[in-house]
């Protein structure tokens, strides 16, 4: 029989507290991402690795503090811990190769595009793998039209981060954009459960895994060490948080073909600022 589900049974404190989390990684991701084009000397690689994990982990962390609310009538719901966990590798790695695509290749085109689909897939990806994860006493069925709409949503919001990664350099305008980050993502969450039906088969089986209580611990790991992290980029990194004005060189900037006159090393342009030099070997001697 269809059953009855409730995505809201802490009332607005599970949206809330799960748009925060988004919210919070989404912000440290940005500036991780950010922080390579405003600070010279930069190791690349690192901060957009350290940005995929902020994001990743805060869209997790997002989605299982939401369905800390979520119940269905007429049976308990656990959950995998492997599955679980798979979803948050899955979120890292998928959001981190779209990071790394555009923190390469320029917030701009076909790099913006390929890399905000690969995100937003891993986006989605994650909610579902950890809706799969969940056991109960029925089984789930999804409309299709609304699971399309949540991974447009999801592909959207992260094509949108990705531009705004690349484009913006200020503290705030980052805030700006994880706030509507968060937004977006909490949105695709909640459209994906208002595509989901569940049909209660009313036996006695009890479901297997892990109740919601037990995973709080760890998840509530993500945003402690976001917290710390984030407190630790404000005191020894404070030129990322404002907004540092030590631009790379043209040189290393992504999105920049490699013949392109912007490319030109420093000792290049000392040379042209000098002006012409004279061919001595060829200007007559006077006696």
């Amino acid at each position: 029989m269809q059953s009855t589900v409730d995505g809201f049974s802490y009332g607005l404190v599970t949206p809330l507290v799960a748009y925060l989390m988004a919210c919070l990684g989404g912000a440290l991701g940005l500036r991780c991402i950010t922080r390579p084009m405003v600070v010279a000397g930069s190791w690349r690689p690192g901060w957009l690795a350290l940005g995929s994990a902020a994001i990743g982990s805060g869209i997790w962390t997002m989605h299982f503090i939401a369905m800390m609310g979520f119940t269905i009538e007429g049976t308990p719901i656990h959950y995998d811990r492997a599955m679980t966990f798979a979803s948050l590798a899955v979120a890292i790695v998928m959001v981190g190769m779209g990071i790394f695509i555009v923190g390469y290749r320029g917030p701009s085109g076909t790099a913006l595009f390929t890399g905000g689909t690969v995100t937003g897939l891993g986006i989605a990806s994650m909610h579902y793998m950890g809706m799969a994860g969940m056991s109960l006493d029925g089984r789930l069925e999804y409309e299709t039209v609304t699971v399309a709409v949540s991974v447009a949503i999801a592909m959207a919001a992260a094509t949108a981060a990705l531009w705004a990664a690349g484009r913006t350099r200020s503290f705030l305008w980052s805030v700006g954009a994880s706030l509507v980050m968060g937004l977006a993502v909490t949105g695709m969450h909640y459209t994906g459960m208002a595509a989901l039906d569940v049909h209660v088969h009313g036996t006695a089986d009890p479901a297997t895994g892990e109740s919601a209580a037990a995973l709080l611990g760890p998840v509530m790991v993500g945003p402690i060490a976001f917290l710390v992290l984030a407190g630790i980029v404000v005191i020894f990194d404070p030129q990322m948080v404002v907004g540092g004005r030590a631009a790379l060189p043209a040189e290393h900037k992504p999105g920049i073909p490699a013949h392109s006159p912007l490319r030109r090393s420093p000792a290049r342009e000392r040379l042209r600022s000098r002006g012409p030099v004279e061919d001595r070997s060829r200007t007559p001697q006077r006696r």
